[in-house]
């Protein structure tokens, strides 16, 4: 069984080392996602203070810039968004963002979703809300 390491030249870049996805036979898996926009800092939906701290956010704009994230590294990889299986969704709140995060992902999957666990975590790598993780075909 053979491994590539495939690296989207659309989504933003990793925030460690690792790829963007990795390919083991006709699976892709992708490393976490998140809504950052390549080549920058910004954070869609996130407004920081001077040191970096989340002052407020917009979880709509994060969801549909993670899903955009997702979607660029898929078709970078062969693969497409109607081709996934399996996701992991990381939230940082819950209560809060989950309402909103089921609204956007029912629209985006309206037929034939993939398998999915949502996930409280208490903080990301970055100031983020919401993290995917993603299994597809190719």
């Amino acid at each position: 069984m053979s491994e590539n390491s495939i690296n989207s030249s659309k989504a933003p870049e990793p925030v460690g080392l690792y790829p963007h996805a990795k390919r083991v036979g006709n699976l892709l898996f992708l490393s976490g996602v998140g809504p950052r926009e390549k080549g920058t800092k910004i954070i869609p939906g996130v407004e920081l203070d001077a040191n970096g701290k989340i002052i407020s956010y917009n979880i709509e704009t994060q969801c549909r810039s993670v899903f955009q994230n997702v979607k660029f590294i898929l078709e970078d990889a062969g693969s497409s968004w109607n081709k996934i299986v399996d996701v992991t969704v990381f939230l940082t709140n819950m209560k809060d963002d989950f309402p909103i995060f089921n609204k956007i992902w029912a629209e985006s999957f309206s037929e034939n979703p993939p398998c999915r666990t949502t996930i409280e975590i208490n903080c990301l790598p970055t100031p983020i809300a919401i993290e995917l993780k993603v299994i597809a075909t190719v």
